[in-house]
């Protein structure tokens, strides 16, 4: 499903396109502010050990990303017509989904967003605020330009995203978290990189 390197996926000549180079320096910049933000609570370990051993969590965290990556590609298929996947596929078409991408992507993304959100800021805000918070700092990606339907699932899709992984975070630990937020960005992207392809035929 790559395309060749002189027809990166991007949309030629609507935006400039986000390499992935700038992910995994996004990923780096969220985990050294992540960092001191742990180190500061009463028991920094507790943040990333998670309740569950780390073999629990790898189980968990796998089961409860493969039911969620399998949702979100049947939430796609019956939407795929609708103004709120278009808009979200056209936000996503600026990264540089080739080769494997998709993957080191969605492993930077998740890392960084988990350690952040979830480690450092959800043990003293709790699920709901770093919900809200998660939210605005996506408003960029996705450039919201109006309140309207499709805007609105937009925003109901990540902040109920972001309470799915809270609520993981909470129940089973970072590790889970970051696997189910792994496997969901990367269904997501896989299939973005998908309709792109189509439209390029």
């Amino acid at each position: 499903m790559s395309t060749p390197a002189s027809t990166p996926p991007a949309a030629a000549g609507t935006h400039p396109q986000i390499r992935l180079g700038a992910q995994l320096l996004t990923c780096l910049g969220l985990c050294l502010v992540a960092a001191p933000i742990i180190m500061m609570q009463a028991d920094p370990r507790a943040a990333i050990a998670g309740r569950m051993p780390l073999l629990w969590q790898v189980l968990v965290g796998q089961g409860l990303a493969l039911v969620a990556a399998v949702a979100s590609y049947l939430l796609y298929r019956l939407t795929a017509k609708s103004a709120s996947t278009a808009r979200t596929v056209e936000s996503y078409s600026r990264l540089d989904l080739r080769g494997l991408n998709p993957l080191w992507i969605s492993i930077a993304a998740a890392v960084g967003e988990e350690m952040l959100f979830r480690a450092a800021l959800q043990p003293w805000l709790g699920v709901w605020i770093v919900s809200l918070l998660f939210l605005v700092t996506h408003i960029p990606v996705y450039r919201f330009r109006k309140l309207d339907g499709a805007t609105l699932s937009q925003v109901a899709g990540i902040f109920g995203c972001s309470v799915l992984l809270g609520l993981v975070f909470d129940h089973v630990g970072l590790l889970a978290a970051v696997l189910v937020h792994l496997w969901i960005d990367v269904v997501g992207l896989v299939v973005v990189r998908g309709v792109i392809a189509a439209r390029g035929k």
